[in-house]
C-alpha cells in the first residue's frame, strides 16, 4: 500500500489533539476534585470550622440513636392499630449509621448557621423508603415523619469560616483640625460666640461697659442737681404723695394702707406739746445736777 504523505500528516495532527485534550480534562477532573472540600462534623449539634464554600456533611450514627428512639415509641402507638406493622428501630439505627449525610455548606461569611429542618431533612432522605420502617406505606411514612421530627427538634450546626477576613473600610475620618461647613454656627444667628467653631480655642469677646453711668474726674456735681428737691429724678416717673389719681390706677392700689401725717394744722411756728413737755423735763434734770454740783463744792 503506497505511503500517502497527506494522511501520515492528518493522523499525526488527531493524534496530538488527542493528547492535548486528555491532558486538559485530566487537569480540569484534577482541579475540580481539589476544591471540592467536605468538613465532616462529629456531632449534630455544636459548632463546626471549615473554609468558605465547604460542604458540611454528618455521619449517620451522630443521629442514629434519635432515629431508633423515634421509630421504637412510634412503633408502639401503632402495636394498637396494626399488630404486625414491619417497624425495627434497630434497622433504622444500623441504615442510618452506615451513611453520611450532606446537612449544607459554610457560607461566605464568618459565620453562619445549619438548622435542625436541614439535618431532618437529610436523614428522611437518606431512609427514604427503606424496609426497616415498615411494611405499608402508610406505616413508613409515619415511622418517617416521627424521625425527621425528632432530629429537627434536637439538632442544629453552627458553622464559622476559618478564612474569613473582614473588610477593611477605605474611608479615612475627617481630621479635628480642618473645618467643618456642617458643624460650624452660621454668622447670621448672631451672638457673642457666633464666629467660633465647636472643637477650636477660642475667646469670648470682651464686654462692652459704654451703657454704664461713670464720673468725669475733675467736675463736681451738685446735690441739687443730682437730686431735684421736688425728688424726681431724670427718666423717672413722679411719686405719688396721696389723693386718687383718675388717670391710672385707684388709691387702694397708689397708696397702700392710707397713711395720714400726724401733724396739726397750725403754722410751722407754734411750740406743740410734746415740745414743750420736752422743755420742762430737760430743765428739771439740769436743775437737779446743778443743785448736786454744788452741794459736793460747799462740801
Amino acid at each position: 500500500m503506497p505511503k500517502n504523505p497527506t494522511w501520515l500528516r492528518t493522523r499525526r495532527i488527531l493524534s496530538v489533539t488527542a493528547l492535548a485534550a486528555l491532558v486538559t480534562g485530566g487537569a480540569f477532573l484534577g482541579s475540580g476534585t481539589a476544591s471540592a472540600a467536605t468538613t465532616l462534623a462529629n456531632q449534630c449539634t455544636g459548632s463546626v470550622s471549615g473554609s468558605m464554600g465547604d460542604t458540611v456533611a454528618l455521619p449517620g450514627s451522630s443521629v442514629s440513636a434519635l432515629a431508633k428512639q423515634a421509630a421504637a415509641s412510634k412503633q408502639q402507638t401503632l402495636l394498637w392499630i396494626i399488630p404486625l406493622n414491619g417497624v425495627n428501630p434497630d434497622g433504622v439505627a444500623n441504615a442510618l449509621s452506615a451513611k453520611t449525610l450532606t446537612v449544607g455548606t459554610v457560607p461566605s461569611s464568618s459565620g453562619g448557621a445549619i438548622d435542625g429542618k436541614s439535618i431532618g431533612n437529610a436523614v428522611g432522605q437518606a431512609l427514604q423508603g427503606n424496609a426497616a420502617l415498615g411494611y405499608s406505606a402508610d406505616t413508613k411514612k409515619q415511622v418517617l415523619d416521627a424521625i425527621t421530627s425528632s432530629v429537627t427538634s434536637n439538632c442544629g450546626l453552627t458553622t464559622l469560616a476559618t478564612n474569613y477576613t473582614p473588610p477593611t473600610s477605605s474611608s479615612t475620618p475627617p481630621s479635628s483640625s480642618s473645618p467643618s461647613t456642617s458643624t460650624s454656627p452660621s454668622n447670621s444667628e448672631g451672638g457673642p460666640l457666633a464666629n467660633l467653631i465647636p472643637g477650636s480655642a477660642g475667646t469670648a469677646p470682651q464686654r462692652d461697659y459704654n451703657g454704664i453711668p461713670t464720673a468725669t474726674p475733675g467736675t463736681a456735681v451738685a446735690p441739687g442737681i443730682r437730686y431735684p428737691a421736688n425728688g424726681t429724678l431724670p427718666g423717672s416717673a413722679a411719686p405719688v404723695t396721696g389723693g386718687q389719681d383718675t388717670q391710672s390706677q385707684g388709691p387702694d392700689v397708689l397708696n397702700a394702707g392710707n397713711a395720714e401725717s400726724l401733724a396739726t394744722s397750725g403754722g410751722a411756728s407754734d411750740i406743740q406739746l410734746p415740745m414743750l413737755l420736752a422743755v420742762i423735763v430737760l430743765a428739771g434734770v439740769t436743775a437737779g445736777l446743778v443743785r448736786t454740783w454744788a452741794l459736793r463744792r460747799a462740801s
